[in-house]
C-alpha cells in the first residue's frame, strides 16, 4: 500500500481517487471548493482544500496557511499526482502569460522538501500544434495555444528536477461520465475544419493508465494517451449527436481542415496497456 497525494480531485481526480482507494492505496485529495470537501470525505479521502496561488508572499497570513496546508497534504506521501487545469480564461490576456507555469514553480519546493519520490503530471496533447499532421512518442510539441505553451513549459520544469521522478501524461479529448463534446456542437452551424481527424480518450483508459504507470513504477517517461480510433470531427460528431437525438452540427467545408493524428504508441508498447474502450 501506497500513500498518494492528488492535487485537483475533479473530472478525472476524484474517480482516480476511488480506483486507487479499491487497490488499496491511502489517499490525501485536494479540493478549491469548500463544499466538496464533505464528498472527498465520505468515499474514504483525507480532504484538503488547496488553491494554488499565482504568487505567494511568504510573509502574508495566506502564504503561511498555505504552506502548512501544503505540507500535511504531501506528507508521508510517496506520489503525487498533478491534475489542475490552467484555466487561462479566469485572467485577462495580459496576465494569463505563465499564470499557470508559475503555480507549477510555486509547487516545487514544497514537493523538493516532502517526502515525494514521484510525480505525475496530467497534461493534455494540446501541447501539439494543429499543422503537426502525425504525431508520435518522439515528435517534438509545438504548441500554437497559450495554454498548450503553459503545459509544455510546466511539465519540462518538473521533468528538469533532480529531486523527483517526474512523467508527464498527455490525455486527448476527454469523454465520459456525461462529458460528450457532440452536446455542445449540437445544432451549431459553420463549424471549421470537418475532415480533421479527433483524438479523444474515454475516463476509463486515463485511470487505467494512470494505475498501470504507479503499479509498473513508469517514472521519467512521457506518454501521448489517446485512442486509436480517428474518424474526422464531422463523422463523429455528427454520428454521436444523432445517436443522442440531439440537433445535428453543420460543417464549414469551403477552407481546407487542419489537423493533426495523435498516435498512442509508447502506451501500447512500453505500458503494455490495453484500451478498455477503444472505439468511442
Amino acid at each position: 500500500m501506497k500513500k498518494i497525494s492528488i492535487l485537483g480531485c475533479g473530472w478525472l481526480g476524484l474517480p482516480l481517487a476511488k480506483a486507487l482507494l479499491e487497490n488499496k492505496h491511502q489517499i490525501n485529495g485536494s479540493t478549491t471548493t469548500h463544499e466538496k470537501l464533505i464528498t472527498l470525505e465520505n468515499a474514504g479521502i483525507q480532504p484538503f482544500l488547496i488553491d494554488v496561488p499565482v504568487n505567494l508572499n511568504e510573509d502574508s497570513l495566506d502564504a503561511k496557511k498555505f504552506s502548512t496546508t501544503m505540507h500535511h497534504f504531501l506528507a508521508g506521501s510517496e506520489t503525487l499526482i498533478i491534475d489542475i487545469p490552467p484555466q487561462l480564461r479566469a485572467y485577462s490576456d495580459t496576465f494569463a502569460a505563465n499564470t499557470f507555469v508559475k503555480k507549477i514553480a510555486i509547487l516545487i519546493p514544497f514537493i523538493e522538501r516532502s517526502t515525494i519520490e514521484n510525480v505525475l503530471f496530467v497534461s493534455s496533447t494540446s501541447i501539439f500544434g494543429e499543422g503537426q499532421k502525425t504525431v508520435t512518442a518522439t515528435s517534438f510539441p509545438s504548441p500554437d495555444t497559450e495554454s498548450g505553451k503553459q503545459l509544455l513549459e510546466s511539465e519540462q520544469l518538473l521533468q528538469s528536477n533532480k529531486n523527483f521522478k517526474t512523467t508527464a501524461i498527455r490525455f486527448g479529448g476527454l469523454i465520459g461520465a456525461n462529458r460528450q463534446p457532440a452536446k455542445f456542437l449540437a445544432g451549431k452551424e459553420n463549424l471549421a475544419n470537418p475532415d480533421a481527424p479527433v483524438n479523444l480518450i474515454h475516463q476509463q483508459d486515463c485511470i487505467g493508465i494512470i494505475l498501470k504507470i504507479i503499479a509498473t513504477n513508469c517514472w521519467d517517461e512521457t506518454f501521448n494517451a489517446v485512442t486509436s480510433f480517428h474518424p474526422t470531427r464531422e463523422q463523429y460528431y455528427t454520428q454521436k449527436a444523432a445517436e443522442l437525438n440531439l440537433a445535428l452540427p453543420k460543417f464549414d467545408h469551403s477552407k481546407p481542415s487542419i489537423g493533426k493524428i495523435i498516435e498512442n504508441d509508447k502506451v501500447v508498447q512500453l505500458l503494455k496497456y490495453t484500451f478498455a474502450q477503444p472505439n468511442l
